[in-house]
């Protein structure tokens, strides 16, 4: 069963390289900011993936609902920044 989060995780991975050229190359800030979210839920996953892996998901889970009030407020500021940058 760990050979088969091993290989999610892995996969999980290459998505992400895929979705940081979104982030990177996106043609409008609105791309960027649901690229940069995508890393982000993704990261999370990850994070939960781990801790299966290593047996203390209770310790992982704390981690991953941190980074992902973080990723929320930090996308939220980002939105919020362009869209009076804009106006």
């Amino acid at each position: 069963m760990s050979n088969f989060f091993l290989v999610v995780a892995i996969f999980l991975c290459c998505l992400i390289v895929l979705t940081l050229y979104r982030a990177v190359v996106g043609p409008t800030v609105l791309d960027r900011l649901v690229g940069a979210n995508a890393i982000g839920s993704k990261t999370v996953v990850i994070l939960l993936l781990i801790g299966f892996l290593y047996g203390r998901i209770e310790m992982f889970v704390d981690i991953a609902i941190t980074y992902t009030l973080l990723n929320f407020i930090a996308v939220l500021g980002a939105a919020r920044y362009f869209y009076k940058k804009k106006g």
